[in-house]
């Protein structure tokens, strides 16, 4: 049975996990990051203010964030080992558990958007690569050249990456973007999006796009993950976090907790989640050296989080 209505409808979105840059040195780019950040969250808590729901929120916030060149999402993608730009998203409706989620895109300007027209307009979950950009197009999503997505940061992380023969990417920042939400009615979602891991090969996919891994919502809660995706494929983290809270009863903060800390930490894994439950209550656990995060709530509290924190 779905929970009654709460007073509390709530936005949290995060802008990833990690180390923006080295400790105790300047951040000129803080003040920027906050006003994003802050500015995404409060257009996705506007639809919530106005009535709409869970999903147009997410989707109205996490497009802010794609087409910022701050966050490993959309316009600020990394580059995979061919030298692309291939993106993934997913977002869920707890309340009737349809979800859509797209990966590998290359042309569609909102990966976020595309998730959308897979979980309302057409009859699948997980869309990939040219089949997915072509579907976006054909729905009538904007799309744009490849060339769109590349930023002049990003390009020289991967040419000071591929110089240095390196297989894998440093791990200082994992800038996936993400968002949960409540609305009026008492629906959770989350949504997910993310350029994937710089200098990727083979066509790897990670967790943002996989429902129960980087993303999940049902009537107990709502998650987003940011982290090594590998990891929250394996462990299951996001849907984990429901589990326990629906057939354990664990408070979204205790669940969300031990899956981070005591589950995925152990066996390897870095990353944090942000989570939400049915009557607005917020976990933000990370193994990193900080999470990124906003969020709006009715009830009057806001805040945003772009520090450097050490993890205790």
């Amino acid at each position: 049975m779905y929970p009654m209505p709460p007073a509390n409808f709530t936005l949290l979105l995060h802008g990833g996990s990690g180390r923006l840059h080295p400790a105790g040195t300047p951040f000129p780019q803080e003040a920027e990051y906050n006003r994003t950040l802050a500015a995404a969250a409060q257009a996705g808590f506007a639809v919530l203010a106005g009535g709409g729901n869970s999903l147009t929120a997410i989707e109205t916030s996490l497009r802010l964030l794609e087409d910022s060149p701050l966050f490993n999402a959309g316009r600020g993608s990394v580059f995979s080992h061919a030298g692309l730009n291939e993106m993934d998203a997913a977002l869920m409706d707890g309340a009737t558990l349809r979800a859509g989620a797209v990966a590998g895109v290359r042309t569609v300007r909102n990966p976020i958007s595309a998730a959308r027209a897979v979980l309302e307009r057409s009859g699948h979950v997980l869309l990939t690569g040219a089949g997915a950009d072509q579907f976006a197009a054909e729905m009538g999503l904007e799309t744009v050249p490849p060339e769109w997505f590349r930023t002049e940061e990003r390009w020289q992380q991967f040419l000071a990456l591929q110089a240095a023969a390196n297989a894998t990417a440093p791990t200082t920042k994992y800038g996936t973007v993400g968002a949960v939400a409540l609305d009026q009615a008492g629906h959770l979602a989350a949504g997910t999006s993310t350029g994937g891991m710089l200098n990727k090969q083979y066509g790897r996919v990670g967790d943002s796009p996989i429902i129960g891994a980087g993303t999940y919502a049902n009537h107990v809660c709502a998650v987003s993950g940011t982290g090594h995706g590998e990891f929250f494929i394996r462990h299951t983290v996001a849907h984990d976090i429901a589990a326990l809270m629906e057939y354990r009863g664990l408070s979204v903060e205790a669940a969300a907790h031990l899956v981070i800390h005591e589950k995925v930490a152990p066996a390897g894994g870095k990353g944090g989640v942000i989570a939400l439950d049915g009557r607005g209550h917020v976990a933000m656990p990370y193994s990193t050296e900080g999470l990124f995060w906003a969020y709006v709530s009715a009830d009057g509290r806001s805040d945003t989080n772009v520090c450097n924190m050490i993890v205790e």
